[in-house]
């Protein structure tokens, strides 16, 4: 009946565009040196030009286009892996005329028109979407981590590429109706875990307990089948003792060293998240001044912050606001009666609020019956016209707004 998992959630129960790919990367993983590299082109280069080395090169932006114009139909891959392919070559930017618009959803159009042509000619269009492409979703990116003492933690790329961005879920970037659920508490029980990961949509975000366990390994399968992750960290609610987040939670009473170590020692337990959610935390999320070092240092890593909406004197969009930090807050808990029909009935009222404000979003724990309830509604609730997003595309972002 999902009573082993502890009672998440605060519940007392018993679009920036994507970055050029670095030339190094792709050099290391193809196995091919940079003297090899030159070798191979001057020699194409002599046996192909009438004129051998004399031959004058052409212009990157009339390789470009002549390269673009020659592309058989049949040839031509999927538009998304297309512009992505061509921002990644320098003749689609050099000797080019861009122009960036930034539509009323957040996305960032990027438009690369050759500049060497007055007449109507080919020109890239490539539209700013988060996410990371699903075959590679369970590797991170090397780049967004480093190296410390609690582990492997997230941190903003040289190119300025947020892990919420490599991570984020994708989505259509439609104006309809949007609705993101979050379901909590996985790691700390392996049935619930397994059966949250196997049977809920790929749409569901999914919230991993920094105090569970075989968390990477989870966290993989998770990615694979498509779901955006977030880390739930343990903070102090205002019933300590008596409700306890376990022994590595963030305090009021503690100095802020001690707590950014316990949030360092939770990030370090997986990778691949788009951002961090509390765990309880009603009493630290409502002092100012021990939320605010954990607010600083997830602006400065690229992560999201995303309050469970249970604590009325949550200090978190203030902060968040303050510090540059995407963060959104929860419009309902989905299973704070933990049978069937009520949490049915709680899903019908998040679908009211979406339709009312245009998006929503709902938190629930991997409770069997909660489980069950999501993905049969989900199904039923797409069918009218509801789009499910992950958290990610629902928060306040300030680089977007």
């Amino acid at each position: 009946m999902g009573t082993d998992l502890n009672a998440p959630l605060g519940q007392n129960r018993k679009e920036k565009p994507a970055r050029k790919r670095d030339l190094g990367r792709v050099l290391r993983y193809s196995g091919l040196s940079l003297g090899t590299l030159a070798v191979i082109g001057l020699s194409a280069w002599s046996s192909l030009s009438p004129d051998g080395l004399t031959r004058r090169p052409a212009t990157p932006a009339a390789t470009e286009a002549t390269a673009v114009a020659n592309e058989k139909p049949a040839a031509r891959k999927p538009d998304s892996e297309r512009v992505t392919g061509a921002l990644g070559r320098s003749g689609a930017l050099a000797g080019a005329h861009v122009e960036k618009v930034l539509t009323d959803d957040g996305a960032t159009v990027t438009k690369y028109t050759p500049r060497s042509r007055e007449s109507d000619g080919p020109a890239l269009i490539n539209v700013g979407q988060r996410g990371q492409d699903p075959r590679m979703a369970a590797l991170p990116n090397e780049d967004l981590l480093e190296d410390g003492p609690e582990g492997r933690l997230p941190i903003i790329g040289p190119g300025g590429l947020r892990p919420m961005d490599q991570y984020a879920r994708p989505w259509s970037g439609a104006r309809g109706t949007r609705i993101a659920i979050v379901v909590g508490g996985l790691g700390l029980s392996q049935t619930g875990t397994q059966r949250a990961i196997r049977d809920l949509p790929p749409e569901v975000t999914l919230a991993f307990a920094a105090a569970g366990n075989s968390l990477q390994r989870w966290m993989q399968d998770a990615r694979r089948d498509g779901h955006e992750i977030l880390l739930q960290v343990p903070m102090e609610p205002f019933d300590f003792p008596d409700n306890d987040p376990g022994p590595h939670a963030l305090s009021v009473s503690s100095s802020a060293k001690k707590n950014l170590a316990e949030l360092h020692r939770s990030m370090g337990q997986i990778t691949n998240y788009t951002g961090i959610m509390n765990y309880l935390g009603g009493r630290f999320l409502s002092d100012a001044d021990a939320l605010e070092p954990v607010m600083r240092d997830l602006g400065k890593r690229g992560l999201l912050f995303l309050d469970d909406g249970t604590s009325a004197q949550s200090l978190s969009g203030t902060l968040a606001s303050a510090f540059d930090v995407p963060h959104g807050f929860a419009d309902l808990v989905l299973d704070g009666e933990l049978s069937r029909s009520a949490i049915l009935r709680r899903l019908d009222e998040l679908e009211r609020i979406a339709r009312r404000n245009g998006t929503a979003i709902g938190v629930a724990s991997a409770f069997e019956e909660s489980v069950a309830a999501i993905g049969e509604w989900m199904e039923e609730a797409q069918g009218r016209g509801i789009e499910f997003v992950g958290a990610a595309a629902l928060v306040k972002d300030p680089q977007q707004n």
